[in-house]
C-alpha cells in the first residue's frame, strides 16, 4: 500500500520561499512518477505543477511555475522535494504529493496515489 504524506506548507510573504516534503513509503518506487500539484477552493480538478521520475529524475514543470519551483527526490531517503521560490500570491493553494507508474502525467486523474495536502499561504 502506497502511502504518501507531505509537509513543509505554510505561511510566506510574496517573493519568499518554502520547501515542499513527500515522505514516500509502502513500495519500491524505481517505477513511479511523483507529481505535485495544487488545487484552490472552488476548482474541481487540482493543478499540475511538477513531476519528476523516480529512476531518471526527469523532471516536468507547469509553465506558471517553471524557473521558480524545482522538485527533486533523495532515493535513499524515498523522499521528494518541491522547492519553491519567488513566490507570488496566486501560488496560493493545498499541494498535493502523488505517484503514478511507468509513464509521465499532468493530469490528476492520471495518478493513483495520494497524500492529504500542505497548504501554502503568500501574501502580498
Amino acid at each position: 500500500q502506497v502511502q504518501l504524506a507531505e509537509s513543509g506548507g505554510g505561511l510566506v510573504q510574496a517573493g519568499g520561499s518554502l520547501r515542499l516534503s513527500c515522505a514516500a513509503s509502502g513500495r519500491t518506487f524505481s517505477s513511479y512518477f511523483m507529481g505535485w500539484f495544487r488545487q484552490t477552493p472552488g476548482k474541481e480538478e487540482r493543478e499540475f505543477v511538477a513531476a519528476i521520475s523516480w529512476a531518471y529524475g526527469s523532471t516536468y514543470y507547469a509553465d506558471s511555475v517553471k524557473g521558480r519551483f524545482t522538485i527533486s527526490r533523495d532515493s535513499a531517503k524515498n523522499m521528494v522535494y518541491l522547492q519553491m521560490n519567488s513566490l507570488k500570491p496566486e501560488d496560493t493553494a493545498g499541494y498535493y504529493c502523488a505517484a503514478r507508474r511507468y509513464s509521465a502525467a499532468t493530469r490528476a486523474p492520471q495518478y493513483d496515489y495520494w497524500g492529504q495536502g500542505t497548504q501554502v499561504t503568500v501574501s502580498s
